[in-house]
C-alpha cells in the first residue's frame, strides 16, 4: 500500500500504540498533543492545544487520514466539552484540507442499559451522566462534518500503567457477587489494532460502517474479573463493596469480528497475565 499522511490529534497512549502500527506499516505518522517529549520515535510531533484555535491556526499539515482520540484532562463536563467537542471542532476549522476519512474514538459509556442484557451497534443510547452525553454529540459532530467518518466506541481500556483494577484488589477489595454487574473491557493494544485495521479498510477503498463497538469477546461479571486477579496475585479478598463502573451490560463485537479483526487479548485472562507477568517482573 502507498504511504499515506495520518494525523493523530490527541496523539496519547493509545494514539501512541496506533502511531507506531501505522509506521511498521509504512505510513507517515504526526501525532498532535500538549507536549511532544513523549512521543515514540518516528512519530513526528505537532505541539498545539485542541482547546486553543489560535495554536492549531496554520499548524496542522494536510492528511488523508485524521483520527482524533483526545482523553479529557479534568472529569467534569467542562472538561469534556472542551476536549471532546470544542476541540474537535477547533481541529476541523484548522484543517487546511480535508482528509479522506476521519476517526473519532468514542466510548461504550453512552449506553444506559444497565439490566445485563446485550448492546450493539444498533441499540439505543439514552446516557443519563453528563459524560455519555457529551460524548452523543460529539459522535453526530463527527459524523456532520462533511466528510467520511467513523466512530469507534471502546468499552472500559486496561493495559501496560493502567492499573486501577489491579491496585484494588491488592488492597483485598472485591465486587460483591449479587448483584451481578457485568463489565466490558478492551485491551491498549487492541484498541490501538482495531483502528489500524479500519484505517487499513478504508485506504484500500472499501465501505466501512459509521460505528464499530469495540470490546473483547467476554464481557465478565466483574466480581468475578477481580477474584481471579486475587487468585493470580495471590491476595485473600477481606472486603466486598460496590465497584462504580458504568451500567451493567454486555457489549457485543460481531460487527467489528465480521469486518475481519481478530483481538490479540479476546478475554480479561490473556491480557491481565501479560500485564501481571510484567509488574512481576519489575
Amino acid at each position: 500500500m502507498q504511504k499515506q499522511r495520518i494525523l493523530i490529534a490527541g496523539c496519547g497512549d493509545v494514539g501512541s500504540a496506533l502511531g507506531l502500527e501505522l509506521i511498521a506499516a509504512g505510513h507517515f505518522v504526526q501525532g498532535l498533543r500538549r507536549t511532544i517529549n513523549q512521543l515514540p520515535a518516528g512519530i513526528h510531533g505537532i505541539a498545539a492545544d485542541l482547546t486553543d484555535p489560535t495554536s492549531l491556526t496554520g499548524r496542522l499539515p494536510a492528511c488523508d487520514i485524521l483520527v482524533y482520540c483526545a482523553a479529557a484532562s479534568q472529569h467534569d463536563e467542562a472538561g469534556y466539552r472542551a476536549a471532546y467537542i470544542e476541540g474537535l471542532r477547533n481541529l476541523l476549522e484548522a484543517l487546511p484540507a480535508r482528509p479522506r476519512h476521519l476517526f473519532f474514538t468514542s466510548s461504550s459509556g453512552v449506553y444506559h442499559q444497565a439490566d445485563g442484557g446485550r448492546v450493539d451497534e444498533t441499540s439505543p443510547a439514552q446516557p443519563e451522566r453528563f459524560s455519555g452525553k457529551v460524548m452523543l454529540e460529539a459522535e453526530r459532530l463527527a459524523h456532520d462534518s462533511g466528510m467520511a467518518a467513523t466512530v469507534v466506541r471502546f468499552s472500559g481500556i486496561y493495559g501496560p500503567g493502567r492499573n486501577h483494577l489491579i491496585n484494588q484488589v491488592r488492597s483485598g477489595v472485591a465486587a460483591p457477587a449479587s448483584p451481578v454487574h457485568y463489565s466490558n473491557r478492551i485491551h491498549r493494544d487492541d484498541c490501538a489494532g482495531i483502528l489500524a485495521h479500519l484505517i487499513t479498510i478504508a485506504l484500500r477503498g472499501e465501505s466501512l460502517e459509521p460505528l464499530y463497538l469495540a470490546s473483547d469477546d467476554e464481557p465478565a461479571p466483574l466480581h468475578e474479573v477481580m477474584e481471579w486477579l486475587a487468585e493470580q496475585l495471590g491476595i485473600e479478598i477481606r472486603e466486598r463493596r460496590p465497584i462504580r463502573r458504568g451500567g451493567s451490560k454486555r457489549c457485543s463485537n460481531a460487527r467489528l469480528k465480521a469486518s475481519g479483526y481478530r483481538f490479540r487479548y479476546p478475554d480479561y485472562r490473556a491480557g491481565y497475565q501479560e500485564i501481571l507477568k510484567g509488574i512481576q517482573d519489575l
